[in-house]
């Protein structure tokens, strides 16, 4: 059993990329860089490991394949540590957050997820306080759950997005109040942090065929929509919807098709394309009748929480069903009752 407090996984991401001839780019070495860069500042804090992932990956190569190589250190390690960091690339890291709370459910210490717009090699980068912020956040014992801090802001991993492309406060929670913040003092809202439970953890692995997203735009038709849902090995599909769920449905090609295919198996899952909101399919006649043909309301579920609470579902060879009944219930807090 190791002496330091937190185990840090540094999977790759912007925060431990250096320049090269195209562009930045992930590097190994990086607790060195740490150490380094923050310096006395460690020894106010919790003790930490790090664990460098080999090969380092850019989060926008991420598949659903990684999300079982970043949660197996925790798996192997859990009674090791007091808490856990993953470093993480900005691209996708609302995905992976989403998808440790469901591997991961039942924590009884902390994982926050965090990672930078600049990196920590460069002079001016806001990678010194993510890294300082998260290893005190780790070491606390009230938080029991999969978290993202971004830019001084604790949020629940399940519900957080990325909205900006270049600012440091690139994530929030739109649906979601902030558990937390980081400033003068550190804030935490323990009316909304999930008490510690009974690790039940999943261990088994994720097909990145098995789940798919499609976004309704104007214009969109039914062959566009086969052609998705024609796709090998796909047993579930994230339909990103207008407003509080609806669709062109007087297409009748489209509806036939999306009743089809539930039909013959494949979970449908309506999420709203608005960042705020969630969908209410009863509002609108054009709703209805995706709620008719077997397409499963998914209330205020962001996408990337709505897709990985997929891939965990079917990865567990649940009948659909089962997924059904699943996915109108919060597991780990990611959707509002």
């Amino acid at each position: 059993m190791s002496a330091a407090q937190i185990l840090v996984i540094h999977t790759g991401g912007t925060i431990g990329m250096v320049p090269t001839e195209y562009g930045l780019a992930p590097a190994a070495g990086f607790e060195l860089l740490v150490r380094s860069r923050l310096g006395q500042r460690l020894d106010q804090l919790p003790s930490f490991d790090l664990l460098e992932l080999s090969p380092l990956i850019d989060s926008a190569e991420l598949t659903p394949e990684h999300w079982h190589l970043i949660a197996a250190p925790i798996l192997e390690r859990y009674a090791d540590y007091q808490g856990f960091i993953v470093l993480h690339g900005t691209d996708t890291l609302a995905y992976t957050a989403s998808a440790l709370s469901f591997v991961l459910q039942g924590l009884d210490k902390p994982l926050i997820l965090t990672g930078s717009q600049i990196p920590l090699s460069s002079p001016r980068n806001d990678a010194e306080n993510q890294l300082l912020a998260a290893l005190e956040l780790a070491g606390r014992r009230e938080i029991n759950e999969v978290c993202v801090l971004f830019d001084g802001l604790l949020l629940r991993g399940n519900r957080c997005v990325k909205l900006d492309t270049s600012a440091m406060a690139a994530f929030d929670s739109p649906n979601s109040p902030h558990l937390g913040a980081v400033g003068i003092d550190i804030r935490l809202r323990q009316d909304l942090l999930l008490p510690a439970g009974t690790p039940t953890f999943f261990r088994g692995e994720f097909d990145p065929a098995a789940v798919a997203v499609l976004r309704i735009f104007p214009g969109i038709g039914s062959t566009l929509v086969q052609a998705v849902l024609s796709q090998p090995g796909l047993k579930a599909l994230v339909l990103q919807s207008y407003g509080v769920g609806n669709a062109p449905v007087s297409d009748v090609a489209l509806l036939e098709t999306l009743e089809a295919a539930v039909a013959q198996g494949i979970t449908i899952v309506n999420v709203s394309q608005c960042v705020r909101g969630a969908v209410a399919d009863g509002t609108y006649a054009t709703g209805s009748a995706l709620a008719r043909a077997g397409v499963i309301p998914g209330a205020d579920l962001t996408l990337e929480a709505a897709f990985a609470k997929l891939h965990w579902l079917v990865a567990q060879n649940k009948t659909p069903a089962e997924i059904a009944s699943a996915m109108r219930r919060a597991f780990c807090a990611e959707q509002s009752s």
